[in-house]
C-alpha cells in the first residue's frame, strides 16, 4: 500500500492506497483514497477526523453500501465525496487524485462548492481558492 505526501495549490494532500493508513498526521488534511466509502471505511477516517476525505464509490453496491459512509462523516461535521469506480481503480489512490470524477458528496462537502461531475483536482483546487479567499 501507498502513503504518499503531495502538494497541489498551496495544500498539503495525502494520498493513501487505504483508508486504513490514515493517523494523527492527517487530522485536518486534505486525505485521498482508493478505498470504498463504506461503513467500514468512514469508521477510520472518523478517527483521524481530516478537513475532506475522497473515496471511490465501488459501483455504489446493494441498499448503496459503497457509499454509506458519506452519511456518517456527514453527521460529524467531516467532508467527503466519493469518484465513479468508472473513473478511478478502486485500491489506488494515485489514480483517484489523477483521474476521479466525483460522483456522491456529502453536505459538508457540498458547503465547500463540490458536487457530482467535478473533478477531484477541481474540489482541491476550489477548496484551496476558499482558503486564500479567507
Amino acid at each position: 500500500m501507498a502513503k504518499t505526501l503531495i502538494q497541489h495549490a498551496g495544500l498539503p494532500i495525502y494520498l493513501l492506497d487505504s483508508v486504513t493508513e490514515g493517523g494523527e498526521e492527517q487530522t485536518g488534511a486534505i486525505v485521498i483514497t482508493g478505498s470504498h466509502g463504506g461503513l467500514s471505511a468512514a469508521r477510520y477516517a472518523l478517527a483521524y477526523r481530516p478537513l475532506l476525505v475522497v473515496f471511490n464509490d465501488a459501483g455504489i453496491g446493494k441498499d448503496e453500501a459503497g457509499v454509506a459512509g458519506l452519511k456518517v462523516l456527514e453527521d460529524a461535521g467531516i467532508a467527503a465525496a466519493a469518484v465513479s469506480h468508472t473513473s478511478a481503480r478502486i485500491g489506488e489512490a494515485k489514480n483517484t487524485w489523477e483521474s476521479g470524477v466525483l460522483s456522491r458528496v456529502n453536505a459538508p462537502a457540498r458547503a465547500l462548492g463540490h458536487g457530482p461531475g467535478m473533478r477531484v483536482r477541481e474540489a482541491v483546487q476550489r477548496l484551496a481558492e476558499g482558503f486564500r479567499a479567507l
